[in-house]
């Protein structure tokens, strides 16, 4: 899994904290949080750092509950991510009508919403 680098200020740790729901812009973000939030109690913190965490089932996301993202390619680490995030056999149907309905995959190309 490749390594990214974030930082997270002090006022976005609080407003996360104290958000009621986390709509995750890309796998970075749900990365990001969820290695944020891996000591300790749970909570975000001002940081900044390195992550090269591998979610994947059966994960839980707990910082994130909504997502959205590319159509990731076949056999990559981040559709392993999403099908953590949105379970296998639901993001296995999304890619058939994907497929079906010709979307581009991978960057630049159409994205999901997971609710």
């Amino acid at each position: 899994m490749h390594t990214e680098t974030f930082s997270i200020s002090a006022p976005a740790a609080a407003a996360i904290n104290a958000a009621h729901r986390i709509v995750a812009i890309g796998t970075t973000t749900v990365r990001v949080l969820e290695s944020a939030s891996r000591d300790g109690e749970g909570a975000i913190v001002e940081q900044g750092g390195a992550t090269a965490i591998f979610i994947r089932p059966p994960m839980e996301i707990r910082h994130a509950d909504v997502l959205l993202t590319n159509f990731h390619l076949p056999r990559s680490t981040l559709l392993i991510l999403v099908s953590a995030f949105a379970g296998r056999e639901f993001v296995l149907r999304a890619y058939e009508e994907a497929i079906r309905e010709r979307y581009r995959f991978y960057s630049y190309g159409d994205c999901m919403l997971i609710l």
